[in-house]
């Protein structure tokens, strides 16, 4: 979610995509509330970029599309409607779509400082409840590190893991899909830390 856009409220969604018609900055709308989409660094978007090509070798052959940030997905009708950073869907509704998509099976979230918690927390908590939902993967632009919530045969039941070594393998098992760290941050490389005043590396 970005940032909040003062003095700025919306009495429908219908009234917001009105106004958004008309506006050249990307707001995510949450109950009548909108949040203004910050700019992002060049690590996220080489990262949305490998994520998305990684995505569309798998799925476009399988019929499916791939959007990335600038799409809508409805979690909450006419109530919450955030911009992932990358998302799958296979569903023939959403082909047809104009505004938004509503039955994703992959979202990906690029975390940065002033997004982490909430990409962990609240929005986590509402991707979760999306039925069509199969994987949703939070990718640090800080260090190699992917985390992957997975759901289960139990659909209230998700797993956790994390990957943080460039020969990790990731595996989409319900949708047959495998990846690696490495394919994830591609060309992306992470100078080691100085100690301070030592010149000597952490």
């Amino acid at each position: 979610m970005g940032e909040r856009q003062a003095n700025t409220h919306f009495n429908s969604f219908k009234d917001f995509l009105a106004f958004e018609e008309h506006s050249d900055i990307r707001y995510e709308y949450h109950n009548g509330e909108v949040f203004a989409m910050a700019g992002t660094t060049l690590v996220h978007n080489r990262l949305v970029n490998n994520a998305a090509d990684i995505l569309k070798a798998v799925f476009r052959p399988k019929g499916c599309h791939i959007y990335t940030e600038s799409v809508k997905l409805e979690v909450i009708r006419d109530s919450y409607y955030p911009y992932p950073d990358v998302m799958v869907t296979c569903h023939e509704l959403d082909k047809q779509g104009k505004y938004s998509i509503k039955n994703p099976v992959v979202l990906v979230e690029v975390l940065s400082k002033s997004t982490a918690e909430m990409d962990r927390e609240f929005k986590l908590q509402r991707y979760k409840k999306l039925p069509s939902l199969q994987y949703y993967l939070l990718v640090s632009q800080d260090k190699y590190l992917v985390e992957l919530y997975g759901r289960t045969d139990n659909p209230s039941i998700w797993t956790y893991q994390s990957f943080d070594k460039l020969a990790d393998k990731i595996r989409l098992d319900r949708l047959d899909c495998q990846m690696s760290v490495a394919d994830m941050y591609g060309d992306i490389s992470f100078e080691p830390e100085m100690a301070e005043n030592t010149g000597v590396l952490k």
